[in-house]
């Protein structure tokens, strides 16, 4: 395992060493779990007491911190991103694809760029487009005029439907599918008529998709998910939905189609977003958050109850079901006294 100093570390945050700069690192680690050769970080004060017995061999920490900490440590205003950064230097995940494997299967009219890998049992579609450095993972399927851009990374047994396109620098985990087909149906008279979904996928750059998501293609027009954006997993992505810049999408969160969320918003985990709906920019939505209309300022939205003894649950639902009544009775209590 390959290891740095402290000095080449700090140097690659632009942050101060306070202590011996020589001190090798080679993994990250938890304050509490840390051991010899890792380095950990203080971000919050509520672990401030692992300070005195963690075995780790360097903190990143606050210069406030540092003031009263006589250990090895990177000194930076925000010690949390300096691990992230940090994490990623000393990163050992192997590719998802080493060369090309005998067992691939590439259409001719294919474009492949330089130093692009793709695992076993691959199979890559007519007029597939892949960047320099794209890893495709084994198993994994890329249909028909579909565009992968440079640096891309698609785990095994990703499906990848026809005319999709994925920016640069993006992470595809397993069992992930882009460009299924959206929910889209007419009803005549009893019976469901099937409506061809002839949009495709456009995805920007630097946007991680978690294991068995699924982002439908848009029914006429794209569904986009726009730069820097995160997404958990198994999250739905319906046909035609837009995803802003840089939100984040935690796991199990359904968003019914032709939805518009905005830029820099998260949206907690087992969310349900009705359909045909806006979200502006900057908004944060709870976990288990059921959004039933347009949210036009930015701002912290919840919906869902808290747990409670069942007893007391089943009485509450039931005085919910009377709310609309005792909200009458109310009413007329109070034109009464007037």
């Amino acid at each position: 395992m390959k290891s740095y100093t402290l000095r080449v570390l700090a140097d690659h945050l632009n942050a101060d060493v306070q202590g011996d700069d020589t001190v090798e690192i080679s993994a990250v680690g938890t304050l509490d779990g840390a051991g010899p050769g890792q380095i950990s970080f203080l971000a919050n004060s509520k672990y401030r007491s692992q300070l005195q017995t963690t075995a780790a061999s360097a903190i990143l920490m606050t210069p406030t911190d540092a003031e009263s900490y006589t250990g090895n440590a990177i000194v930076l205003k925000d010690p949390y991103v300096g691990f992230a950064r940090i994490a990623q230097f000393l990163d050992t995940t192997p590719k998802a694809a080493d060369n090309i494997h005998p067992s691939a299967q590439i259409a001719e009219s294919a474009m492949l760029g330089e130093g692009v890998a793709i695992g076993a049992n691959a199979v890559i579609g007519e007029n597939v487009i892949l960047g320099n450095n794209v890893q495709i993972g084994a198993g994994s399927v890329i249909g028909q005029d579909s565009v992968i851009g440079s640096n891309t990374r698609l785990w095994a047994n990703v499906t990848v439907y026809h005319n999709v396109h994925l920016g640069q620098d993006c992470i595809i985990h397993s069992g992930a599918v882009l460009g299924s087909d959206g929910f889209g149906y007419a009803n005549e008279r009893g019976q469901w008529i099937k409506i061809p979904q002839t949009g495709g996928v456009r995805i920007g750059d630097r946007v991680e998709i978690g294991a068995n998501t699924t982002v439908d293609r848009g029914a006429i027009e794209h569904t986009e998910i726009h730069d820097g954006v995160i997404i958990d997993n198994q999250v739905q992505i319906a046909h035609n939905d837009i995803i802003g810049a840089n939100t984040a999408i935690a796991g199990c969160t359904v968003v019914a189609g032709s939805v518009t969320i905005g830029k820099h918003c998260i949206i907690g985990g087992n969310s349900a977003i009705s359909g045909h709906l806006t979200i502006a920019d900057g908004v944060h939505i709870s976990g288990g958050t059921n959004v039933t209309s347009i949210i036009r300022d930015k701002g912290v939205y919840s919906s869902a109850t808290v747990a409670m003894d069942n007893k007391l649950w089943r009485k509450n639902t039931v005085r919910f079901r009377q709310l609309d009544t005792l909200f009458q009775r109310v009413k007329t209590l109070e034109n009464n006294v007037k």
